[in-house]
């Protein structure tokens, strides 16, 4: 005859020999505890707090920070162009940790994409640091820098890959986003937004001519393309915001 643990782990019954019986049937119920349910995950694209499910064992975090919003253009003359840097995308990190070691609540911040540039010319904003309580940080891209209009050859510096968070057990700063161009004034369209590991990078509007927004960074955590302005553009143009960040937050349980 046999039995079955709660998990379908099936042992032997006997009336003969029953501490070998005895022994198995321990056995059978203390590997049965081991075996994992049905992970629960929770996915936060906006701050929150993580409530610890019952019977967890186990909880990987993945935190990805904002990415950097992109520069503004300035306005231009004829025969001028401008072209601003694009944002860089949010560092993403990592960890595992044994649900025991964890409050039965955690604070979970997702950071905000960095803002667009403004028309002055202005730089674009960093994005914000997404976390999983004091356990796994991660740090948003920094923003692309604004261009003024000129006839001449310009560049404007993109923003840098989130970088420097604390935590976890694995980390990939984010990708850095690319210069903006002008080459005897005109604007080169090279200016795209850095990619987290959950976003590609944003393509950059490829219209050399008028006034032309960046685009706004992908999700996740990526950064904003830059804006340019070709000739004759009386007024300044603003950047793109960068994307905002996610953690994810997968409990297994017994």
């Amino acid at each position: 005859m046999t039995q079955q643990t709660s998990k379908g782990i099936t042992y032997p019954e006997s009336t003969d020999h029953s501490r070998i019986w005895e022994h198995i049937q321990t056995l059978a119920g203390n590997v049965d505890g081991l075996l994992l349910g049905t992970p629960d995950v929770q996915v936060f694209t906006s701050s929150g707090t993580w409530n610890k499910p019952a019977g967890a064992l186990w909880v990987v975090v993945e935190v990805v920070a904002g990415g950097g919003g992109s520069g503004g253009v300035g306005s231009t003359s004829s025969g001028q162009g401008s072209c601003s840097g694009g944002g860089g995308g949010g560092e993403s990190a990592r960890g595992t940790f044994s649900a025991a070691s964890l409050g039965s609540s955690v604070a979970v911040t997702v950071g905000a994409g960095g803002t667009a540039g403004g028309a002055g010319p202005g730089n674009g904003g960093a994005g914000g640091t997404s976390s999983f309580g004091a356990s796994v940080t991660a740090i948003g891209g920094t923003g692309g820098l604004a261009c003024t209009g000129t006839s001449g050859n310009l560049f404007a510096g993109s923003g840098d890959g989130g970088t420097g968070g604390t935590g976890g057990s694995f980390r990939m700063q984010g990708g850095a986003g690319s210069t903006g161009l002008v080459i005897s004034g005109l604007p080169v369209k090279s200016n795209l937004g850095g990619a987290s590991t959950m976003s590609g990078q944003a393509r950059a509007n490829p219209s050399t001519s008028g006034a032309q927004v960046g685009n706004v960074g992908y999700s996740y955590g990526g950064g904003a393309s830059g804006s340019s302005n070709g000739s004759g553009v009386a007024v300044g143009t603003l950047g793109a915001a960068g994307a905002p960040g996610i953690v994810i937050v997968t409990t297994y349980k017994a």
